[in-house]
Formats: structure tokens, sequence, C-alpha cells
């Protein structure tokens, strides 16, 4: 069975924009002839990959689908949010819809980041699709090139197979807390996540039942057009706005971590862009 790769694609991009209230959602900006999306649709065309999966939301919708046509990609399925509630019902939503198996391995990417050497990724992913199993997460890491207080980061052991647990997160630390976790040999967490189907609903079902049930019932009495799901409003509206992180990674104690030596960037801030792009 193939990777599903899922983009999540409703941020706005506040971080670099925050006295606007109309910009262009960051995952949309033109750098050249290019942008992040379409980066990102480039990356999963890969073999180990099966047909995208998008989250966004109605303002969005005609951008992804130029994206969509422009890189020529025609089967595909978009999720589309009524409403904003963060990226915790975003990833159970895109999971939900009925043409995914329990078993299928998702590959959750955010649409804003700069990646490099895609090979030695997509590697990373294949090698630990059998690792996964109805209850576990895998985060990416990336080492750091320096203590930046611009992302967070994490801590792992060795155990049984050669898997990486994560045995600790650090929130945005100072510059000086930065520099002790990385002679820990901390990694900077990229917020991308590697799980299946069947984990992600034994996960909300667990920690964040009521989510659950109103995602699914979103899900379930969505409108089906275009290759798009338009969810239930009422039913979404009522799931709780969270992120994935908080909902479930601070919950579980399943976590395990792919780390990575290859440029990387969320391009968060102007300085990152102008450093990157």
């Amino acid at each position: 069975m193939k990777i599903r790769p899922v983009i999540l694609c409703g941020g706005a991009g506040t971080r670099l924009w925050p006295n606007q209230k109309n910009h262009q959602a960051k995952q949309f900006i033109n750098f050249g002839n290019w942008t992040l999306l379409g980066e990102t649709l480039e990356r999963v065309k890969g073999s180990i990959f099966d047909n995208p999966v998008i989250s966004t939301n109605a303002k969005y919708l005609k951008q992804v689908k130029q994206h969509l046509k422009k890189y020529k990609i025609k089967n595909y399925k978009i999720v589309l949010e009524p409403a904003k509630r963060n990226t915790a019902p975003a990833i159970l939503s895109t999971a939900l819809i009925k043409d995914i198996p329990d078993n299928q391995p998702l590959m959750f990417f955010s649409s804003d980041h700069l990646i490099e050497k895609v090979n030695i990724f997509n590697n990373a992913i294949y090698k630990n699709k059998s690792n996964l199993t109805d209850q576990n997460i895998f985060i990416f890491g990336i080492k750091p090139k320096s203590p930046s207080s611009e992302y967070g980061y994490f801590l792992t052991k060795k155990i049984k197979g050669n898997i990486n647990k994560v045995t600790k997160f650090i929130e945005k630390p100072k510059e000086v807390k930065a520099k002790q976790v990385i002679k820990k040999n901390g990694y900077w967490n990229s917020g991308m996540f590697f799980l299946r189907k069947d984990s992600i609903i034994n996960n909300f079902k667990k920690y964040q039942l009521k989510t659950y049930k109103n995602c699914l019932d979103a899900v379930n009495t969505a409108k089906y057009k275009s290759n798009t799901y338009y969810l239930n409003k009422s039913s979404f509206l009522k799931a709780t706005a969270k992120s994935f992180d908080y909902a479930i990674l601070e919950k579980t104690k399943q976590i395990n971590a792919i780390k990575l030596d290859i440029p990387w960037s969320d391009l968060g801030s102007w300085k990152e862009i102008l450093k990157n792009v």
C-alpha cells in the first residue's frame, strides 16, 4: 500500500503579516514562478505516494485548484473546512474520508515548508512505513543549524528496532536554553506527522472523544462535489479548536521521531525567507 500524502493548506501566515487583515497566505506567495504549495505538490509526486488529499477552506479553494491544475495533478481529494478549528480537527477530518482504508499510512505535510534533499526525506519516510502501528505516531526532527528560538525542539532515546522514541518536547526556548538542548542532541520539531488512519482514530477516541464524534459527523454528512468534501458546518464547529500537538502529542506516549539532517525551514519570518529564498 502506498503512502497517502495529506497537505494542510488552511494557514493564513499571520506571523509574516502581524498588523494586516488582507494579505497573501505564505503557501501562495510567488517567489519567482514558484510557491511553497507548488513545491509541496511536486514533493508528493514521488513514487512512494498515492494521490494527495488537501485540507483547506473556502477562502483558498480557487488558489488550491489553480495549483493542482498547474502541477498537473488530476487525481486528488480536497477536504474543505467551513471554519478554522486549528490542526487537530483538520488532520482528523481528512483521515476520516471514506476512500481511505483503516490501515492506510498517512503523511501530513504543511503546505508552507521549504524542504531540500527530498530523496533523503522520502527514503526516511518509506523506511519507517513498516514501523507504523494502530497507536503510534512518527514526527520529523531536523538537525539544528543554529540555536534558534523560532522552533520547538524534542529529545529522544533509542528503543527496540533502532527507533528513536521521543522523551521530551521543548517549546520554542530562548537562545541560551536552545544551546543546552542542542548539546543534548535535541532536534527541531518540524510539525510534520506520519501515522496510520487507525492510529489517528484510536488516539482521538482516547484523548479527544468530543472532537472525534463531531468530525466524524461533519465528514459523514458532508456534501461531495468535484472531488471536494464540503464538511458539515454545524458539526465541525462543535469540534474543539486545538492544535494536533496539544490535542494528541502532549497526551500519547507512543511518539517516535524520524531524524533528518537536511535543509528545512518553515519560513516563519522575513529573516528566514531572505536567508532561504
